[in-house]
């Protein structure tokens, strides 16, 4: 497919993902395991685009004592690996979703990033980064990030790609922002953590999403757990809800989405047609668990399934 696309996970880890009829604090919970697998936003959207038959190149840093997993799956994967091995553990990270599809995380330190570390890898990233036309960046900062250092780089980021994709959260979201990246996903949360108040109504929503837009951010895309996701960009505002299904697992929903955004903008798609094409990769990622690979007439399906209307602010 035409387009070279890149992801970058500075704070990867291994999902650990299982199932259960309800947390019990302070007693012994018998847990259905669904698999541990190596994952990351990043990861997780070029596992996406990969399923999609987009050809992708992921970056960020692994620690060298457990990075094995994620070589094996990138190899079995076909995925193209600049990752930085530093000392250190990949975080493991507990996800259970419980009967009342309630997911609880429990996120484990993993390795510190040390200065040294951080400038090879923002060298070494901007040298080859230059040569793809959509780079997308996900995902929560470990330790010894500097914010500062981190806007830095993505600044020189954003003026080295256009098409910059941004999905992270808290200190993370507040200093990549500041870049001014071309599509930023927050969900609703993150959305409200910015703007620092609650946002109960679409209106509300939309009206904080073209704030974001006025500061230089071209695309907005807000997701709504299961009411589905809003995108706010100069051809107006949509919103986009999914059929309901049924849910094996949140995990990974949020990342099928932005998989499904760059797969939609690579092919140039309308805005409608590629929220509708997210909507409905995100639904099949909450109802199937840990997606191999992607059906098209399933696809397809679900695409017609998705509700999708134009909203006036």
């Amino acid at each position: 497919m035409k387009g070279k696309v890149a992801t970058i996970t500075l704070n990867p880890a291994y999902d650990l993902v299982g199932m259960l009829d309800s947390i019990e604090k302070g007693a012994v919970n018998l847990v259905k395991t669904h698999g541990l697998y190596p994952a990351g936003k990043g990861i997780n959207v070029a596992n996406t685009l990969k399923n999609l038959n987009v050809n992708v190149t992921v970056g960020g840093f692994l620690g060298k004592e457990n990075l094995n997993g994620f070589l094996h799956d990138f190899k079995e994967r076909g995925i193209t690996n600049r990752f930085h091995a530093i000392e250190g553990r990949t975080r493991i990270n507990v996800k259970l979703t419980e009967k009342n599809r309630v997911v609880s995380d429990f996120n484990f330190s993993g390795f510190e990033v040390n200065k040294q570390d951080w400038q090879h890898f923002a060298r070494d990233s901007l040298s080859w980064l230059s040569q793809f036309d959509m780079v997308c960046v996900s995902g929560s900062l470990p330790k010894g990030i500097d914010l500062d250092d981190f806007t830095n780089w993505m600044k020189r980021l954003r003026n080295q790609c256009m098409c910059v994709i941004f999905d992270s959260s808290r200190d993370a979201l507040i200093a990549g922002l500041k870049a001014n990246p071309w599509l930023v996903k927050p969900n609703r949360h993150e959305l409200e953590s910015w703007i620092g108040h609650p946002l109960p109504t679409y209106q509300e929503i939309a009206k904080a999403a073209q704030q974001l837009r006025s500061q230089g951010i071209a695309h907005v895309v807000i997701s709504l757990g299961e009411e589905g996701a809003m995108w706010v960009n100069a051809s107006g505002v949509w919103l986009a809800t999914p059929p309901k299904c049924q849910v094996v697992s949140t995990v990974g929903a949020g990342d099928a989405m932005v998989g499904g955004l760059i797969y939609g903008l690579l092919m140039r798609q309308t805005s409608e047609h590629t929220l509708r094409l997210a909507t409905a990769i995100s639904a099949i990622t909450v109802s199937q668990g840990n997606v191999r690979s992607m059906d098209r007439q399933q696809l397809t399906k679900m695409m017609n399934q998705v509700a999708l209307i134009p909203y006036q602010i």
